[in-house]
């Protein structure tokens, strides 16, 4: 599929994009050759070929749920400018 000039205008135009006549040229060679490719690729016969969800389709490996760092929450609540049982307050910003 090939475009043109004034079909490449409109587009711009419905997208809410300002182009120059420069960039114009470029967009109706750049958009009619990404057209040319999909219609390639919907020209080849995939009769039988299944669905893939992911090009491996392999599972994730899992690790192991353990514990990796200790527990540093009274170090960073010591930091804090107000804390108190646990939690760190702020001040209220909704009433």
């Amino acid at each position: 599929m090939s475009l043109d000039r004034q079909l490449v205008q409109k587009i711009a135009h419905l997208a809410r994009l300002e182009i120059s006549e420069q960039e114009t040229d470029m967009y109706v060679e750049t958009l009619s050759r990404i057209l040319g490719l999909i219609e390639q690729m919907n020209a080849i016969d995939t009769t039988g070929v299944a669905p893939m969800a992911h090009p491996t389709d392999t599972g994730l490996r899992l690790r192991d749920d353990a514990v990796s760092e200790t527990d540093q929450s009274g170090k960073f609540q010591r930091l804090a400018p107000a804390a108190e049982a646990g939690l760190y307050l702020v001040p209220k910003v909704i009433e």
